[in-house]
Order: structure tokens, then C-alpha cells, then sequence
């Protein structure tokens, strides 16, 4: 299924690099999990602002400002552990020790925000761990995967990321209803040190798209330059052509209405009298599962279909898959009765779409990267949609107190639409034809 870009003594089974691949993403979607997942649910039981929950997204900021340390992660590593498993491995015992520790907090604190920053502060530093080594998993990913199967490899990506999203979203609601806090972090460290388990077997390739190292006591870094002409000069590359801004505001766009819609969805169920195991299943494992589904089948539509259009009509398709949200809080705001398989339905058909929307922006972000500065390019490109993205997340909480949920997912549908308009215009002015004048003779 995969080709791959490196000398053939050192090719690896593709097998294992498929493994590899899924359980690095899979552990950066377990944090993830919790805090968008379980932890709105949590704090909603515990009679928690809207407000409050919109905010929570500041603990998602080392995923928006990863960029700014992005160079470091492309240009420093240890040679004898590999480019990139440098920065993967440390990352994740580290997030082992982080998980172990949270087990001992105690969740009544919860009842009061003010009290609860302890737990706060171990997500937010787990987050800086995870979104570091995104970096250096992207980075090995886009070096790797050959061109033509970089679909399949952003599959994998949602896929493993989904996953995670199962246990530390769905998974440990269920978890927690059943054994408790302890045992529940715990067992999520334990299933760390199993995720860990084949980058330490994979040996990486030696890379040789890098200009000239200079190798320090085994610290190998490219040719220095100050911090800022470097960051200048990296990132400059997007928007000193015309076809590449327009690409900036596609990507800042694109997940806008996701964005604003998303957070509120848990939040609504817990006030829809749903238990926390009910939402875990519905949200955690049922929509995550989907999402998986949808990986695939738009990995596999994306062979067959121009990117640009892939990504125009998957993004469609996941707009209008909200308006199913926006139909059950109608309902809800109706009093009107409605069967909880509305529910599961129309979270799984949200959750299919907005898969494959995402598989095809990470086909198309990965087109849009160097290769001597693949983990820099293709994370700074990502973080751009994770700022617009929480944004949206900050400001939704306000949006539903004040529209209520049915207002609140209506206007998430507008604002899709009307986002819609900037990407038609940009695929029928500037790809592929212009871009691939500018950045392939970067």
C-alpha cells in the first residue's frame, strides 16, 4: 500500500511503519480525548458555565503555537537515536509519568473551577509533550510516505488520532463510571507504555535532504542563522506568493463552523439528561468509530477525485451533517421527545464527513510543504487551523448561552457556507497550476 522515499537498505517493513504510524497518533488523540470529550461532560455534571467550557480550548494552545518552536524539532536532534524518534521518545515517557501523576487528583475538586488548576496544569503541559511530538511524527510521515500515497498516510493519521479520541474521550467516561478516577489514569498510563513500544523497535532512516549538518558531541543541527531571520525566512515562504495567501485563508477558514459547533455538542447531551457512559459511547466510541470509517473512505475517494474538490465537497458534506445537530436542539428546545437513535445517527453521519474533510486537507497540506522542512511546513500550515479553530472553541460557549443551541449550531452552519466562498475561489485561480509554479521551485 505504501512507497517509500529512502535508500532500500535502510527501508523498514511496511508493516511496522504502519504501526508505527497509528499508535504515535493514537497517543497524541488520548489527551485530546479527555479534554474535549470527557472533561466538558465532567464539568457540565458539576453544574459548570458554558463560559467555562468554551474556555477550556486555552489548554489546547501548545497545538496552535507549535509552529514557534516547529524549526528547533526540524534542525536539532540526536543522531544516534534518529531525526525524529529524538523527540518522540523523551516526549512520551515524559507523558507517562504526567498521566500516572494525574491519578492522584482528586475530581470533587472540580466542583469549584478556582480549585481544579492543578489538573488544568498537567493537561496543559501534556499538551505542549503531544504537540511536539506531532511535530516530529509529521515530519517523519511526510519524509517517508512517496507522493502518491500521502492520502493513505493522513488516513492513518485520523485514524490513529481517532482512536485515542475513543479511549480518552468515550473510553475513560466509561471508565470512570465504573472504577473511578485512580484506577482510570492509571490504566491510560499503562496503555502508554504499550504505545511506546514500536517507535523504540523502529530505526529510523538517515535522512539526506538536509543542507550541510554540523555534528556537536551528537547534537546535529542545520547551518545556524539568527532566530529571527530563520523564522522569517522558514515561514516567509507562505505568503510571499499570492497562490500560497490564498491558501492561508483557506486553511484559516476552513474549520471555522466545526470549530464553533463542536464544543457544545457534550455540554447539550449532559443538559438532555444523557449520562456520562451514554455520551461516552455516543460521543467517544460510536463518533469516533465513524470518523474512522470516514478516514478510509475518503482516503480512498481522494485517489480517484482532484484534491480541491475533495476537499470542497467533503467540507460541504460535514457542514450540512451539522444541521442534524441544529434539528435536535430544536427538538430540545421544543420538548419534544426524541429517540436516542436521532442521536447516534446524526453524530455518527457529522463525525463520517468531517473525517474526510480533514483527510483531504492533510493530503493538500502535505503538497504545500519542502521537504528539507517537512515537520516545520506542514506544522505551521496545521497550527493556522488549530488558531481559527480555537477561536471558535472560545467563542461558542458565549454563542450558545446567549442563542441557545438551536441559534448556536444555525449560525455555525452560515458561517460554513459562507467560508465555503474564498475556497471556490481559490481552486478555480490557483490550484494546481499556480502553485505548483511557486512552491516547487522553492
Amino acid at each position: 500500500m505504501f512507497s517509500f522515499q529512502f535508500k532500500p537498505a535502510d527501508k523498514p517493513r511496511h508493516s511496522h511503519f504502519v504501526v508505527v504510524l497509528l499508535t504515535l497518533y493514537l497517543s497524541q488523540g488520548i489527551p485530546s480525548g479527555f479534554l474535549t470529550q470527557a472533561l466538558p461532560v465532567l464539568l457540565r455534571q458539576y453544574h459548570v458555565s458554558l463560559v467555562y467550557i468554551g474556555f477550556l480550548s486555552f489548554l489546547l494552545m501548545p497545538w496552535t503555537l507549535k509552529f514557534l518552536w516547529a524549526p528547533w524539532v526540524d534542525r536539532y536532534f540526536i543522531a544516534s537515536m534518529g531525526h525524529n524518534r529524538s523527540w518522540i521518545i523523551p516526549t512520551q515517557l515524559i507523558n507517562i509519568i504526567l498521566m500516572a501523576s494525574l491519578a492522584l487528583f482528586n475530581p470533587q475538586q472540580l466542583i469549584h473551577i478556582q480549585t481544579a488548576w492543578p489538573l488544568f496544569l498537567g493537561l496543559l503541559v501534556i499538551n505542549i509533550l503531544s504537540a511536539t511530538q506531532d511535530i516530529a511524527t509529521d515530519g517523519l510521515a511526510v519524509r517517508t510516505l512517496a507522493k502518491t500515497d500521502k492520502q493513505w498516510g493522513n488516513a492513518l493519521q485520523v485514524m490513529g488520532y481517532r482512536i485515542g479520541l475513543i479511549v480518552g474521550g468515550g473510553g475513560l467516561l466509561i471508565i470512570l463510571g465504573h472504577y473511578g478516577w485512580q484506577t482510570t489514569f492509571l490504566s491510560m498510563a499503562g496503555l502508554f507504555v504499550l504505545l511506546i513500544i514500536p517507535i523504540l523497535l523502529y530505526k529510523e532512516p538517515r535522512w539526506t535532504d538536509y543542507k550541510t549538518p554540523i555534528i556537536l558531541s551528537g547534537l546535529t543541527q542545520q547551518k545556524p542563522h539568527t532566530i529571527f531571520k530563520k523564522f522569517v525566512a522558514q515561514f516567509g515562504y507562505f505568503w510571499q506568493h499570492k497562490p500560497l495567501r490564498m491558501w492561508l485563508m483557506v486553511i484559516i477558514l476552513f474549520r471555522l463552523s466545526d470549530g464553533l459547533s463542536a464544543t457544545m455538542v457534550k455540554p447539550m447531551l449532559v443538559d438532555m439528561h444523557y449520562r456520562a457512559e451514554d455520551i461516552g459511547l455516543m460521543i467517544g466510541i460510536v463518533g469516533s468509530m465513524a470518523a474512522f470509517l470516514g478516514a478510509a473512505i475518503g482516503a480512498g475517494l481522494i485517489r480517484y477525485m482532484a484534491k480541491d474538490t475533495a476537499l470542497l465537497i467533503f467540507n460541504l458534506a460535514q457542514i450540512l451533517a451539522t444541521g442534524i445537530y441544529a434539528y435536535i436542539a430544536w427538538l430540545y428546545g421544543q420538548h419534544i421527545l426524541l429517540h436516542s437513535t436521532i442521536v447516534y445517527v446524526g453524530n455518527a453521519i457529522e463525525h463520517v464527513t468531517a473525517a474526510m474533510a480533514l483527510v483531504a486537507f492533510l493530503t493538500l497540506a502535505m503538497e504545500h510543504t519542502r521537504v528539507q522542512y517537512a515537520a516545520s511546513d506542514y506544522t505551521f500550515q496545521v497550527c493556522l487551523l488549530s488558531m481559527s479553530e480555537g477561536i471558535a472553541h472560545l467563542l461558542s460557549g458565549i454563542v450558545a448561552k446567549n442563542l441557545g443551541y438551536f441559534g448556536h449550531f444555525t449560525l455555525s452552519i452560515v458561517i460554513g457556507l459562507v467560508c465555503l466562498i474564498p475556497m471556490i475561489y481559490w481552486r478555480k485561480r490557483f490550484y494546481p497550476s499556480a502553485f505548483s509554479s511557486v512552491s516547487h521551485n522553492e
